[in-house]
């Protein structure tokens, strides 16, 4: 493993031929050592599908670096650096991987699902806050059906309730990142709006779900 500094980093990436080659040898084995440890809590590097994600993040990765060289300002070891953006990289590909099979037809053919477990605060909730959170569950339905346009209820299906990564919604609704952002931001807005004149508030919803 190389011990170079960052400005030995700098140079070799930035030269041509072997200098180069060697310093992207050199950096790959560095991603490759590291994503085990990083991904540890998302996906073993015992399970089949770890190594080709890890070379494709590594692929990926060594390609970032390349084409953001100027953005390193040398507050860190570059080596930190790197990994930092390789553990980006995973994730998004961890999070694009779960969804590739799912349709955003399927997503708002579910609708509003209950909160994963994780969100509850207590794993066994009382009787009482189970009929609050499917109240509330149901307002919501009915909110979103009434207030949306067909675009603004699927993006908001899959981004903000089903967690699907905004790159992904946009490619499958044929748009880019920017004009989702706007289109979940009018979103919000009417939703907001709509609860306001209903007496609740985003903090209302939400604390539905993290009652025990």
């Amino acid at each position: 493993m190389s011990g170079r500094s960052n400005d030995q980093w700098i140079a070799g990436l930035r030269s041509r031929g072997p200098d180069q080659d060697a310093a992207l040898a050199d950096l790959s084995e560095i991603i490759l050592v590291g994503l085990p440890y990083a991904l540890n809590g998302w996906l073993s590097s015992d399970d089949p599908r770890f190594q080709p994600l890890a070379e494709e993040v590594a692929q990926e990765t060594l390609l970032r670096v390349l084409d953001h060289l100027d953005t390193f300002e040398g507050r860190s070891q570059f080596a930190t650096w790197v990994h930092k953006i390789a553990v980006r990289v995973a994730l998004t590909e961890l999070r694009r991987k779960r969804w590739e099979n799912v349709s955003l037809d399927e997503l708002v053919d579910n609708e509003v699902s209950p909160p994963p477990p994780r969100l509850m605060a207590d794993s066994a909730p009382s009787p009482e806050s189970i009929i609050e959170s499917e109240d509330m569950l149901e307002r919501l339905r009915r909110m979103i059906g009434e207030e949306l346009t067909e675009k603004q209820r699927q993006a908001m299906i899959a981004v903000a309730i089903k967690g699907m990564p905004l790159e992904e919604v946009a490619r499958r609704m044929g748009t880019n990142r920017n004009a989702l952002y706007k289109l979940m931001h009018d979103t919000r807005l009417r939703l907001k709006r709509r609860l306001a004149e209903e007496g609740l508030t985003t903090e209302d919803v939400l604390a539905i779900f993290e009652k025990g």
